[in-house]
């Protein structure tokens, strides 16, 4: 039987973000990137968890297919289904942030709407979206996983690109073109903009 909502309340932890946050030398931020398959979210991600681990500072990568693996489990890929897929992963974020984390959210996340819905869970400054940029040729003709090919034979159906679209970001926070950046200049891009090796106290956003 489930519950009714009066009986679901948010338990507040007596350690509050903003003392996490104090105690890793960092602010907590929501860096979701999107783009079409084989864009390069997926290599960024990891590649920017691993800088920022260098430098010494809480932050975690929820990707796509590793969501898809356990928590997601049960969803396909239909709109209805990316949209409750996109939902939890906010709300896993906003479960990162208030640990003070830095986190990384790598899906291709093609409708705007569905993108939105997600950054209005958050406060402008704890939300940065990054468009991976590549073109559609650029990124079939990378396709390492098949799935492009397999698409255009009929195999998959909604995959994104071909058969499904792709709503590009009208006002990203940051665009990085992966067809002219190598992975370390995105890396140091991403950085620098959103200025994540800075204190919590000089950290801003564009």
């Amino acid at each position: 039987m489930m519950k009714s909502t009066n009986e679901v309340v948010w338990q507040t932890s007596t350690v509050s973000r903003q003392q996490r946050e104090q105690r890793y030398a960092q602010r907590g931020r929501v860096l979701w990137l999107t783009g079409l398959p084989a864009a390069g979210k997926t290599t960024l991600a990891f590649a920017l968890e691993q800088e920022l681990f260098r430098q010494g500072r809480m932050c975690y990568v929820l990707d796509g297919d590793n969501i898809r693996h356990g928590l997601n489990a049960d969803l396909g890929f239909s709109q209805q289904d990316r949209r409750e897929n996109l939902r939890r992963i906010g709300e896993v974020c906003k479960l990162f942030l208030d640990a003070g984390h830095i986190v990384i959210a790598a899906f291709v996340s093609p409708y705007a709407q569905d993108r939105d819905r997600v950054r209005e869970l958050f406060a402008a400054e704890d939300f940065a979206e990054i468009h991976v940029a590549c073109p559609l040729e650029v990124c079939e003709l990378r396709d390492p996983k098949g799935m492009y090919a397999r698409a255009r034979a009929g195999e998959i159906a909604h995959f994104t690109g071909v058969d499904a679209p792709y709503e590009q970001p009208q006002s990203p926070e940051l665009v990085i073109n992966t067809e002219i950046l190598s992975v370390q200049e995105a890396v140091m891009l991403m950085v620098e903009t959103l200025e994540l090796g800075a204190a919590p106290e000089e950290a801003t956003l564009l």
